[in-house]
């Protein structure tokens, strides 16, 4: 019997996110036949009334092909149960466990879909009340602090609680089947590793951008910023995978180890570094899809005068052999002209054209991995155009993961969740993974709070300030969406 509790039950991110993946397992046989959920939250709900709640959120949130059957939706809904949690009242945890036969001895997961200030509270309590036992998971979901010693804070006291394997710190795009595909793109295609370093890469960028505003989440994203919602776990999650060295097997601590050593060899800005490689912006009202959109200030539970950033661009370097002097360009941001999250490595030019003057200023090759709204890997080589003459242009070479493979595609989250249940940590970040990343993101932040002036605007819509293009410009390189080929 596996037993799920899912804690913040009533919120946002269960009703779109982790309801739908739940449901979607279960409907492709995937979770075991005693399995049992409990949704908990401080609201008092009866069984059949966060059933219902369940319901709408799979009818609603779930894609068309995992919506199933109404006897499907029933069974899964026999399985739904629900109990009022508050983090403070022991008696609620007492409850709980008369919920879980023999939790010492059973696979049981908690899953903290909450916000960071009752991750401790909450473990304390599992752990008074001897719920987690030597089967049981605790996932906690981002952020995981505000800076590297809120981080330590929070794990020093998870550990007094739980050990290090019990401890899934998700990171839903670490999910997502295009970084999977990252692992087999690097480490089982021999051709790529030659050419993987300083001696032919240009520049790497890796971009998350979001056409979506705060939406409703106004308050906690104006204490969070971009920096720590996007940058400091998607970003340097992708960057690490991207410039890891091969692990010795596929073991979860021989793939982490890798990562931690890049984020290790990141180099630290100074506060005058921060200023000339870091760019930061907020959205001022605009048109998104042709549809006029309010500024970031105006959204609810925005103060009319907040300086939180929505918008990040940053070169970092890697200090180590392999990519000494190749520039990182990171960025992301909110309200952008397109949803899209992409990886591209630009190689160096040739040598030497002897193809004349006019094709000395074509783009040089790259390998462009997209992540999402979908999933390929295109390479862009060069091919000689038909007619008189030898004019060059790009020639694509693309892999299309849908139509690739027939085989269902697995959402981020149900694959983690079930990752979990199965004790698989590759796929969720270490502590130190945790700590090195903080450790490179403080500065940043340290230094723009004395910086006034470094916050620039940007029209929604657009692709963010114009300082971002400058930061690649003064390196040759430009941002993918920019580039003209004469």
């Amino acid at each position: 019997m596996t037993t799920f509790v899912l804690f913040g039950g009533t919120g946002d991110l269960a009703k779109r996110k982790i309801i739908p993946a739940l449901y979607s397992a279960f409907l492709n046989g995937r979770l075991d036949p005693n399995f049992h959920f409990y949704g908990a939250a401080r609201e008092a709900l009866t069984d059949d009334e966060f059933r219902t709640r369940v319901s709408d959120s799979i009818s609603q949130y779930s894609k068309k092909d995992a919506v199933g059957t109404p006897e499907q939706l029933t069974a899964f809904l026999a399985l739904t149960f629900y109990l009022k949690m508050d983090a403070g009242v022991d008696s609620d945890f007492e409850l709980l466990k008369k919920s879980i036969p023999d939790p010492d001895q059973q696979p049981t997961l908690f899953y903290l879909a909450t916000g960071p200030d009752i991750f401790i509270p909450v473990v304390r309590q599992l752990s008074k009340h001897q719920l987690v036992g030597k089967e049981a998971r605790v996932v906690l979901e981002k952020p995981l602090g505000r800076d590297a010693q809120s981080a330590r804070d929070i794990n020093q006291a998870l550990r007094t609680c739980l050990k290090e394997n019990q401890i899934y710190r998700i990171d839903h795009y670490l999910g997502k089947e295009m970084v999977q595909n990252l692992l087999a793109l690097r480490f089982a295609n021999l051709f790529l590793e030659p050419l993987w370093n300083r001696t032919w890469i240009h520049d790497v960028q890796i971009s998350i951008a979001e056409q979506v505003g705060v939406e409703a989440r106004g308050n906690f994203y104006d204490h969070t910023g971009a920096m720590r919602d996007m940058v400091q776990n998607h970003l340097l999650q992708l960057l690490s995978i991207v410039a890891m060295e091969a692990p010795i097997n596929s073991a979860p601590d021989s793939i982490r180890d890798e990562k931690v050593k890049v984020l290790h060899a990141l180099h630290k800005f100074t506060p005058e570094e921060v200023s000339k490689k870091t760019v930061r912006g907020q959205y001022r009202a605009g048109a998104v899809d042709g549809q006029p959109v309010i500024g970031y200030q105006n959204e609810p539970g925005v103060p009319a005068q907040s300086r939180t950033e929505t918008f990040v661009a940053i070169r970092a370097e890697i200090d180590n052999w392999r990519w000494a002097g190749v520039p990182f360009y990171l960025r992301t941001g909110k309200r952008m002209a397109s949803r899209t999250a992409e990886i591209t490595i630009n190689f160096k030019p040739i040598p030497y054209s002897i193809f004349g003057a006019s094709n000395r200023n074509v783009r040089s090759n790259r390998l462009v991995i997209s992540l999402q709204p979908d999933e390929s890997v295109e390479l862009f080589l060069k091919a000689k155009e038909p007619g008189e003459g030898i004019h060059l242009s790009d020639v694509m070479l693309n892999l299309d993961f849908a139509e690739a493979s027939t085989s269902r595609r697995v959402e981020a989250y149900e694959r983690l969740l079930l990752d979990a249940m199965r004790g698989d940590l590759t796929l969720f970040v270490r502590d130190d993974e945790l700590g090195a990343a903080w450790d490179w993101v403080d500065p940043i932040m340290s230094a723009w709070q004395t910086d006034a002036e470094g916050l620039k605007s940007y029209i929604a819509g657009s692709w963010g300030p114009a300082a971002s293009s400058y930061l690649l410009a003064q390196n040759g390189s430009s941002w993918g969406e920019e580039f003209v080929e004469n």
